[in-house]
């Protein structure tokens, strides 16, 4: 095949997929950069070319605070789902031998996939409330003489849930990257009397940034997005960007809510930008 006919068949094989790219993702995000320059009242959208909805929103402090609240529960979640996460896929890739077990477990660790998002939090509720289990078990044993209030409705619940509903995402691409590691390189450390510690922190850290980078991607993206999870677990009393876009779709305010998306994108675009200057992730790919 000559080199215009191979261009041609190239250019062929990437269309469908590019129409697809265009239709589901270019042409919605120009649809709400549009939508956040316009105007609006209580009753109607009115077509219009105004900066009022980005000016009203990068210069109020309340927006400000909603980003540090949601950079909080994005950071702490981040935290913990990689300390999670890089434990059990080391523990998975270099002390369970057997490829058998490593599916069982894997699939184990996958169960909780099993349910939505919005069973797997409500099941927090009644362990965690007033009059919850553990309350009961800690008043019962004597570790506490009162409820501890903190438990639910509050920051360290909307934590708690986000850390169960998205450890999985840093596990799989930490485990991937961690069963790339060519294991004569752990075995000439070892022969050159290095320690398990300078091994982990010298051979297997290092060549796992790619699979950390790609979690903490996964993570922290859900998280900047996500405001079920602060809607029910807070009870109402913390704020996210998610959670005030989705209050002013429901107030019909879509120029205000556009406005806030794109903000959020740009937000969001920047964290990964840094996250793959940082590393490599085409390693994986």
């Amino acid at each position: 095949m000559s080199a215009p006919n191979s261009k041609r068949g190239s250019y062929f094989l990437i269309t469908p997929m590019a129409l697809i790219f265009a239709i589901f993702l270019v042409v919605p995000l120009l649809t709400i950069v549009v939508v956040s320059f316009w105007d609006y009242d209580e009753y109607r959208i009115l077509p219009d070319f105004i900066l009022e909805n980005y000016s009203y929103l990068l210069g109020s402090s309340v927006t400000w605070q909603i980003y540090l609240n949601t950079f909080k529960y994005a950071a702490l979640t981040w935290a913990f789902t990689l300390g999670i996460g890089f434990t059990v896929a080391y523990f998975l890739a270099f002390h369970v031998r057997s490829l058998t077990w490593q599916i069982i477990l894997f699939m184990v660790c996958t169960i909780p996939f099993w349910t939505s998002n919005i069973i797997r939090m409500i099941s927090w509720i009644p362990f965690l409330g007033r009059n919850g289990l553990l309350n009961q078990v800690l008043m019962g044993t004597g570790i506490i003489h009162e409820p501890l209030e903190f438990l639910l409705f509050s920051d360290f619940a909307v934590v708690l849930a986000d850390v169960h509903l998205y450890t999985l995402f840093m596990v799989v691409p930490i485990f991937n990257s961690m069963m790339r590691i060519d294991r004569s390189l752990i075995e000439a450390a070892r022969d050159n009397g290095a320690s398990g510690w300078a091994t982990l922190r010298h051979i297997i850290m290092p060549l796992s940034k790619p699979g950390i980078a790609i979690g903490s991607i996964f993570v922290i993206t859900v998280v900047m997005g996500d405001f079920i999870t602060v809607r029910l677990m807070s009870g109402g009393q913390s704020a996210s960007v998610g959670l005030q876009i989705s209050n002013e779709i429901g107030m019909l305010q879509y120029p205000a809510a556009a406005a806030s998306a794109v903000v959020l994108l740009i937000t969001v675009l920047l964290i990964v930008t840094a996250l793959l200057r940082l590393v490599d992730i085409r390693k994986e790919l």
